[in-house]
C-alpha cells in the first residue's frame, strides 16, 4: 500500500487543525513534520510543542522528520510529544545503530534520513534494523524546491538493497513530490510520499490531498 505524508511545513500554522482535517479526510495516511534548528540547515521550523498539538488534531500515525543538531538529545521529547515515526539523519548521527535502538525502545518506529549527496550504499550496515528510509530529493532546509532528477535511481537502489538484505523498511521520499513528479517516483519503487506546497499551497486542499493519492493508488 502506498501512503501520503502531508508535510505541514507548509501548512497554515493559523488554521493547523482544520487543515489537518482536511487532508486526514481526503486521503491522507500519515502527518509529517519537519523539525529544523538553524544549525544542521539553514532554516528553523518548531519543536515538540506543535507535535503535540499535532498528535491532538489527528488520528493519523505522525511521521517527525529530525534535522536537528544532536538529535539523541531530543528522542525522547519528540516521542513524549506523540511521534509514532522518528527519522534522524545518516550525516549527523555518529552512533546510528544506538540511536535507532533507543528510538524503538521509546515505542516509536525508527527511521534514518539520507542527503541527496550521500550514497545509498552507505546503509547497507544499518538498513536491516530500520523500520523507514527517508531519501531526500531535494536539498533539506526549505519547502517548496524543485525535485532532484537523480532521485529516482536512488530509490531504485534502495529497494534493491531492501531485497538484497531481506529487509522490511520502508522507503519514503521528501521534496518537490506534486503531480508531476509522484507518479515516477512511485514506479521507481517509493512506498511513502511526503507532499507539503502541493497540498497546502494550492487551491483546494482537500482535492490536492486526494488527487496525489489517487495518483499513487493507481
Amino acid at each position: 500500500m502506498k501512503l501520503l505524508a502531508p508535510s505541514i511545513l507548509s501548512a497554515d500554522l493559523s488554521n493547523l487543525a482544520q487543515q489537518i482535517r482536511l487532508v486526514e479526510m481526503s486521503g491522507a495516511d500519515w502527518i509529517h513534520c519537519d523539525i529544523m534548528d538553524g544549525h544542521f540547515v539553514p532554516n528553523i521550523t518548531f519543536g515538540p510543542v506543535l507535535v503535540k498539538a499535532v498528535k491532538k488534531s489527528t488520528k493519523l500515525p505522525v511521521d517527525v522528520h529530525l534535522m536537528i543538531k544532536n538529535p539523541d538529545n531530543y528522542l525522547e521529547d519528540f516521542r513524549n510529544a506523540g511521534s509514532d515515526i522518528i527519522s534522524v539523519h545518516f550525516e549527523e548521527v555518529i552512533h546510528l545503530n544506538r540511536t535507532i535502538t533507543r528510538i524503538k525502545e521509546l515505542g516509536a518506529k525508527a527511521g534514518v534520513v539520507i542527503n541527496p549527496s550521500t550514497p545509498v550504499s552507505s546503509l547497507k550496515d544499518i538498513a536491516e534494523y530500520i523500520d523507514l528510509l527517508l531519501i531526500m530529493t531535494v536539498n533539506p532546509g526549505f519547502g517548496g524546491q524543485s525535485f532532484i532528477s537523480n532521485s529516482e535511481r536512488r530509490i531504485a537502489e534502495a529497494v534493491e538493497l531492501r531485497k538484497s538484505l531481506k529487509a522490511n523498511f520502508l522507503i519514503e521520499v521528501d521534496g518537490g513530490i506534486n503531480t508531476k513528479t509522484i507518479k515516477s517516483v512511485s514506479i521507481a519503487g517509493c512506498d511513502v510520499f511526503v507532499a507539503g506546497s502541493s497540498i497546502f499551497h494550492s487551491d483546494n486542499i482537500s482535492a490536492s490531498t486526494a488527487e496525489l493519492k489517487n495518483l499513487i493508488s493507481k
